[in-house]
């Protein structure tokens, strides 16, 4: 079962201001996306953070201290908890909402690489729009988004893949198997960053890095997000019948602006799932794995080495390659997507030891570095110069007229999956082949009538279980696409659970 999707928190900053409230920012900019009063109300009932894969409920996480603070302040806010929180689910089965300090666009399920990238870059489109229509009322272009990870004053902010996995992998076989290759996969999918930066220091400017989430993974393990980060999020809220299923919601990664690095993100990462879903994984463990996080990060050269429990030390090109060759002999043929990841995964590996160049317009932070260095040539500057930073932080600005990346695109030197036509359709239907694009044909058909919506359901007006839309086990293609027809011939959401039901029954 190949399901996947992509949540990203974006920077938000207002340049006419010299202090902003990124909380009330955050919210006015998803407002800005549909002027009105908002009736679709997310149902967070059926989330529970505390929830660990470990088998266990933790009683606090050091999060909810801050949520406690926030709060306090947000009490003294002219808003409720659902103003502030400005939830939309949109046509297109996609989240749009005001994660506190950062609007977070959540793409809907997808099962295919080319229809997550979409949904991706419809995202950028979508937050863009909104900072536009928000900039119209504020009389100016003062409203900035940033499709990155931090901010350069000691904050990070995430973007998370998330996939549909088989409980019937134990979730330590799951751990063993996946860390080494999370450590290193920075080497393909790091979106590049000036300096290095911290919590608790600030931002130190000085040379490139591979990743900007790197800096702030502080344990192999744990179901926090936001304090003592983890390489592996542990959090068991499977959204999906939890006898069956879990959903591994990974916090590591990097926002990508290329297609290709985020094509090779979600498409190694579910092969190497498959792998260990097969019980073939390398024995790669490392000996310490945050550290090598950050040892990796730190040398763009790719020479450093790092040390496994067995003694042996390897470099992060090496890891990747030993994850090609095992994921290659359980997974190729498999289907179009895996044939594609396996023969660009060793390509890219390729040529990452020889000449990187290549890959300008298809990894980030092989692009960011190659657009930098040109900087530093022709300025004459020391990589510790606060310019840098500056540049670093346009590179991910989602506003064509001023982002870095979108500039190449621009120009046609960056690689893409997908078409204009491609994009604009994500922009208004979710996938024909998930419940993403279930849940996003019930905005478009009946959108009075919705009362709530989660990931797994969607209620309407009546309260009554037969007012229920429910998807926790709704991911056959053929299911989701038999499910679609109903809604659309129905004349109200009643006559079409009542048809669903029926043909469920039948």
């Amino acid at each position: 079962m190949h399901l996947f999707g992509i949540e990203t928190e974006y920077g938000i900053t207002r340049e006419d201001l010299d202090a902003v409230d990124p909380v009330e920012e955050s919210m006015e900019l998803v407002r800005a996306h549909l002027p009105g009063k908002f009736e679709r109300r997310w149902d967070y009932r059926g989330e529970d953070p505390h929830e660990d894969a470990r088998g266990f409920r933790v009683s606090g996480l050091q999060q909810d201290k801050e949520e406690d603070d926030f709060a306090k302040v947000d009490a003294h806010r002219p808003f409720s908890f659902h103003e502030m929180k400005s939830d939309l689910v949109l046509p297109n089965g996609a989240r749009f909402y005001n994660d506190h300090t950062h609007p977070e666009y959540s793409t809907p399920e997808c099962r295919t690489l080319k229809d997550v990238l979409a949904h991706d870059r419809a995202g950028e489109r979508i937050v863009q729009r909104a900072a536009d229509r928000r900039n119209q009322q504020l009389g100016g272009a003062h409203v900035q988004l940033y499709k990155n990870n931090t901010d350069f004053h000691g904050h990070s902010y995430g973007c998370h893949d998330n996939y549909l996995v088989s409980r019937s992998l134990p979730f330590p076989q799951l751990v063993s198997g996946l860390l080494p290759f999370l450590v290193s996969r920075q080497l393909v999918a790091g979106a590049g960053k000036v300096g290095m930066e911290a919590q608790e220091s600030g931002y130190v400017p000085g040379p490139f890095q591979l990743s900007q989430r790197a800096d702030f993974m502080e344990a192999e393990l744990g179901v926090d997000t936001m304090h003592n980060r983890p390489i592996l999020n542990t959090r068991d809220e499977p959204h999906a019948d939890r006898t069956k299923y879990r959903r591994l919601h990974l916090i590591l990664g990097d926002a990508n602006m290329c297609e290709y690095a985020t094509a090779l993100k979600v498409g190694t990462t579910r092969l190497v799932l498959d792998m260990l879903q097969r019980g073939a994984a390398p024995s790669l463990e490392l000996e310490q794995p945050v550290a090598a996080i950050k040892q990796l990060s730190r040398d763009p050269d790719l020479k450093t080495t790092v040390r496994l429990k067995d003694g042996r030390t390897i470099s992060g090109l090496a890891i990747q390659e030993e994850y090609w060759h095992a994921v290659s002999r359980c997974c190729a043929g498999s289907d179009p997507d895996a044939d594609w990841v396996l023969r660009e995964w060793q390509e890219t590996l390729g040529v990452l030891r020889q000449d990187r160049t290549q890959l300008v317009g298809k990894i980030d932070w092989v692009t960011k570095q190659w657009l930098l260095e040109t900087f530093v040539r022709e300025e004459r500057l020391a990589w510790e110069d606060p310019w840098l930073a500056s540049l670093d932080l346009e590179y991910h600005n989602v506003n064509p007229d001023r982002g870095l990346y979108l500039g190449l695109e621009a120009e046609g030197k960056t690689w893409r999956m997908t078409s204009e036509r491609d994009i604009a359709q994500a922009l208004v239907a979710g996938p024909s082949d998930t419940r993403g694009g279930l849940r996003g044909l019930c905005v478009r058909r009946f959108p009075e009538q919705i009362t709530g919506m989660q990931w797994e359901r969607v209620q309407f007006a009546g309260g009554l279980r037969a007012r229920t839309l429910e998807m926790g086990d709704l991911f056959e293609p053929d299911a989701v696409q038999a499910c679609a027809a109903v809604l659309e011939a129905a004349a109200s959401p009643a006559d079409a659970l009542a048809a669903w039901t029926r043909r469920k029954d039948g």
